[in-house]
């Protein structure tokens, strides 16, 4: 088992080039990556989504990736001294029109745009492609050990929450055939008080009957405890169970509902809103299983 959050970072330098890849990841139904690049990298983007689909399952991942120079001297300042003079003209121009006769200095004409600009060497695109996906590798190596990490944990608090679910079935399995002997023995106590005598033991038994039938949670309980069964399996497996352990999970949530509109019997109201309540919190963490 291993959960959908973590975060991982890969670094990788060869031949003045050097290349750093971030991945941060969040639970998500499917895998989703999100990854923005500047024009001179998007040669980058196709090759990178390949190797995290090759490394994640699921979750939405966030990619981060910096390429970078290291050689000195690998930037040049460049200055447009045709455009600065032309700058300075349009200034002077203006400044006889509105009667300002001040003259822009060399630090004002330094910031208009395109008058100093810098260069950059030109990228060595195979090399950063290879660099790209060593660093890329670093990081879902990360990732992928804390997901693991985190799934230890998330396996822990599941098998606890599973644990209790189990606890609280077994008390409405013990608890269920009470619930008829105790409606007959009310229903003759009541009888008995109108006075009422002569009463045809066969029609009684038949409305206890038609009590047992509507409050019966045999079925329910014994779907319950397949689901149990099935989700502590699920603890141990591998690959990409989440989706799987979500679908047992809003079976589960059915048959705590069936039980509770079935069951006409305060005891068993209070187990199942808290079987209910160990159910909810089994899908919030199930949410972050991968």
């Amino acid at each position: 088992m291993k959960s959908m959050t973590g975060c991982g970072t890969g670094r990788a330098s060869r031949n003045g080039w050097e290349v750093t890849a971030d991945l941060k990841t969040v639970n998500h139904r499917f895998l989703d990556i999100s990854l923005r690049l500047p024009r001179n990298l998007l040669f980058l983007e196709m090759p990178a989504r390949e190797r995290i689909v090759a490394g994640l399952r699921r979750g939405h991942v966030d990619v981060f990736l910096n390429v970078r120079n290291t050689e000195e001297g690998s930037s040049e300042v460049q200055t447009d001294l045709h455009l600065a003079r032309a700058y300075a003209e349009a200034a002077r121009k203006i400044g006889e029109a509105v009667g300002d006769d001040r003259i822009p200095g060399v630090k004002d004409l330094m910031g208009m745009e395109g008058v100093i600009t810098l260069a950059e060497k030109e990228m060595d695109q195979e090399t950063v492609l290879s660099l790209c996906g060593e660093a890329l590798d670093e990081a879902i190596g990360q990732v992928r050990a804390m997901r693991a990490l985190e799934g230890i944990h998330l396996r822990e608090d599941l098998k606890s929450h599973l644990d209790q679910a189990a606890a609280l079935r077994e008390l409405i399995l013990v608890r269920a055939p009470a619930v008829v002997t105790e409606y007959r023995t009310k229903l003759e106590a009541r009888l008995s008080q109108l006075g009422t005598s002569g009463v045809d033991p066969l029609r009684l038994a038949q409305e206890v009957a038609l009590m047992a039938d509507r409050c019966a949670i045999d079925e329910e309980l014994s779907r319950l405890e397949s689901h149990l069964t099935q989700m502590n399996q699920y603890l141990n497996a591998e690959g990409e169970i989440g989706k799987k352990m979500d679908f047992l999970i809003q079976e589960m949530n059915r048959e705590a509902n069936t039980i509770g509109s079935k069951a006409s019997d305060a005891e068993i109201a209070q187990r199942v809103v808290d079987l209910k309540s160990e159910i909810e919190k089994l899908r919030e963490q199930i949410q972050n299983v991968e």
